[in-house]
């Protein structure tokens, strides 16, 4: 497959297309990892098992709306041209469904309110993701699209890291001692014993969303119209049908969206559920949590930035497997940790006060969060080589398919788990019931290995570095 000749975008426009991962990671970084998830789990719903639960659910309803419809507008998206409407839309939506989680208050007897604030600020980030990074091929040749991606998210890593700190510095107390990690009280009076500061992560994420977010709208160049939204919309159809017809005959790109279904649905999970697997079964404040979240976004952000420089000199499908077999490993060791046990073995007796635990979880973190970084840069670069320009958007709302057909899987299945687990009839501790909760995500691992050596990358001489 030849390389499309592409002309560079102004540098700005470059930069303003990139910050759109620093808007964005906040919202996987506050959200759905380290504060409201391990918030949610340990003081809005009634016990972690049930909020692992319930986030299972919330998960899920989000992953099937993103999986049956990301491909259709993708598709429609193609054909019209335009890429900007279509996020500036979804933002709105996610923007909204951020700031509705303010409201999620300790105990709430009904957690509907708050499951319905979750689905709508997932669909309407993600959905903005899979518009923005169809925008990713039209801004550089395909020889840089590795350290372009891989230095994207090592900034929406930078991003993350900065919105932990002032939330953990400034915004969210510990309960008991009213003082933030940082030994002050929480600013703008925040209520340290309703969890206003771990609540306020929500409408910082919106905030911070909105200002960093305008550079991409400003300076970053669309394509231009294709034909009127009525024609598009027959066009775009038709032309996804034929893609979906004969996607089964195209094995490197039908493999790749099934490999990339599995281990990013076990990734995402991985981050989803990584907090409320910390509150739960070791313990952790959301003060330590966010202690694990610095130190994963600062390796996370180093891992995407070595992963972009590797995908530019060996490809991205080396860097993917090398990042799965990582996770694979440190998956597995976080399992097997507990307040008592490393890799299954008892290392500390019941209220000993052991450390090793809870050294164990932070190295696993720092090599999860650098793993999780290399191999979503990857995943960008390798996908933009299964399709032609034309279809780059179809191809990011089939790759939000493949990443949403099972997602919506894997949190239901955490959940189930978790629930039967904790049933009566296995008569299992509520920190057991979670361990054995979260295995489904190692198999998925597994699964999305298997199915990579059937992927081929596009050859292309790399640039210079």
């Amino acid at each position: 497959m030849a390389e499309q000749v592409v002309q560079r975008a102004p540098k700005r426009g470059i930069w303003g297309w990139m910050l759109f991962d620093f808007a964005q990671q906040p919202f996987h970084t506050l959200i759905i990892t380290f504060v409201f998830a391990p918030y949610f789990a340990a003081k809005v719903a009634s016990n972690p098992a049930e909020g692992q639960e319930y986030w299972g659910y919330a998960a899920g309803i989000g992953g099937a709306i993103i999986a049956l419809t990301s491909p259709i507008l993708g598709a429609i998206a193609d054909a019209s041209g335009p890429r900007k409407p279509w996020i500036l839309l979804f933002s709105i939506l996610g923007f909204i469904g951020c700031w509705m989680l303010w409201y999620a208050t300790p105990g709430m007897g009904n957690l509907g309110f708050a499951v319905l604030a979750i689905v709508i600020a997932l669909v309407g980030m993600e959905y903005a993701a899979v518009f923005n990074n169809a925008m990713m091929p039209t801004l550089v040749p395909r020889s840089e699209l590795g350290r372009l991606s891989g230095s994207a998210w090592g900034l929406g890593y930078v991003g993350g890291l900065i919105s932990l700190v002032i939330v953990l510095g400034f915004l969210s107390a510990s309960p008991e001692t009213g003082k933030t990690l940082l030994g002050v009280s929480p600013l703008f009076g925040l209520d340290p014993a309703t969890h206003e500061g771990d609540r306020a992560s929500g409408p910082l994420t919106s905030l911070w969303y909105l200002i960093f977010v305008l550079p991409m709208f400003l300076w970053t160049p669309d394509v231009s119209r294709r034909g009127s939204a009525t024609g598009a919309v027959r066009r775009g159809l038709a032309e996804l049908w034929e893609t979906l017809r004969t996607l089964p005959s195209q094995r490197s790109y039908f493999s790749f969206l099934l490999s990339s279904m599995f281990y990013r649905d076990a990734l995402n999970a991985l981050y989803s559920f990584g907090g409320i697997y910390a509150a739960g079964v070791l313990g952790w404040p959301i003060i330590k949590i966010g202690i694990f979240g610095i130190l994963a976004n600062l390796t996370g952000a180093v891992g995407a930035w070595i992963g972009g420089r590797a995908d530019q000199r060996f490809g991205p499908k080396p860097v993917i497997s090398v990042s799965i077999l990582i996770l694979i490993l440190w998956c597995v060791t976080v399992i097997s940790t507990t307040k008592t046990e490393v890799l299954f073995m008892t290392v500390a007796a019941e209220g000993s006060g052991s450390t090793l635990p809870d050294i164990v979880f932070y190295i696993a973190g720092a090599f999860i969060g650098a793993a999780g970084g290399s191999i979503q840069a990857a995943s960008r670069t390798l996908l933009v080589d299964q399709v032609e320009g034309d279809k780059v958007t179809e191809a990011f709302g089939l790759y939000a398919l493949s990443g949403r057909a099972t997602s919506f899987i894997a949190p239901f299945a955490i959940a189930f788990a978790t629930a039967w687990f904790a049933s009566e009839a296995f008569n299992l501790s509520t920190q057991d019931a979670q361990r054995l909760g979260v295995t489904p995500i190692v198999a998925l691992f597994v699964i999305g290995l298997v199915l990579l050596p059937w992927i081929r990358s596009r050859e292309y001489k790399p640039a210079e570095a």
